[in-house]
């Protein structure tokens, strides 16, 4: 049974979203405010945060950055119709859906579901765990254990970062558009755009180079994609 933390200052959602993710199986632990729920999220580390983004005494966008310094966990923001620039900047901080307000219930689920789905299916099914396991020089990458490694040093990847990294290992040498990694990454009924894309690469390199300074296994083509260096 996955565990969500579920934020919002407004009673009345917390109240009707939790009956719905628990009807579903979930286990929901709520939290009227950003500052209680960054504390309970990293004492507990549920599977999935769920997370307004205007709220008193800490907001979601300064909730996701504080957690992004400490913490991979899947991140949904709910947001309302006027909070277009907050959507896209939590998606380029490392959030990794938003629904919007108001919502239905049955769609708030399914992008729960397909979130999860992305932190634990791996994006080559059907194989022996080994046989998925791809190594690349000093890269090595788990998409079963959602594991990455660098000369043998762990890096905590986001589920996003995760996809796009594997999408772009998965053929070395070859230039993945931005278009491909956003079907790679995401859900077809999220929309992002190329800034989003290209913060997520800069997050990964900042992530490895904090291990290796040398770092510079993604490439930019400016004007065409990424592609991951040939060994």
């Amino acid at each position: 049974m996955a565990s969500i933390a579920l934020i919002d200052d407004d009673e009345n959602i917390l109240t009707s979203v939790s009956i719905a993710l628990e009807s579903e199986g979930y286990g929901v632990t709520t939290f009227t405010d950003g500052a209680s729920a960054l504390d309970g999220i990293l004492a507990k580390s549920p599977d999935l945060v769920l997370s307004d983004v205007k709220m008193p005494r800490m907001d979601g966008v300064e909730l996701l950055r504080r957690l992004r310094a400490e913490s991979s966990v899947p991140f949904i923001f709910l947001t309302s119709k006027d909070e277009e620039i907050d959507e896209m900047l939590g998606l380029t901080m490392g959030a990794d859906d938003y629904v919007k307000k108001p919502f239905s219930q049955r769609l708030l689920l399914e992008r729960v579901k397909a979130v999860l789905r992305r932190t634990t299916s791996a994006p080559t099914s059907g194989r022996d765990d080994a046989d998925q396991i791809i190594r690349r020089g000093s890269l090595t990458l788990d998409p079963p254990q959602h594991a990455c490694s660098w000369k043998g040093e762990g890096v905590t990847l986001t589920v996003t970062e995760f996809l796009i990294l594997h999408s772009l290992a998965q053929r070395p040498g070859f230039v993945k558009s931005r278009d491909a990694l956003m079907d790679a990454a995401y859900d077809d009924q999220v929309y992002v755009d190329d800034r989003t894309i290209d913060s997520h690469i800069k997050r990964i390199r900042k992530k490895f180079r904090q291990l290796d300074p040398s770092f510079d296994g993604i490439e930019t083509l400016y004007g065409v994609g990424y592609k991951y260096k040939s060994d």
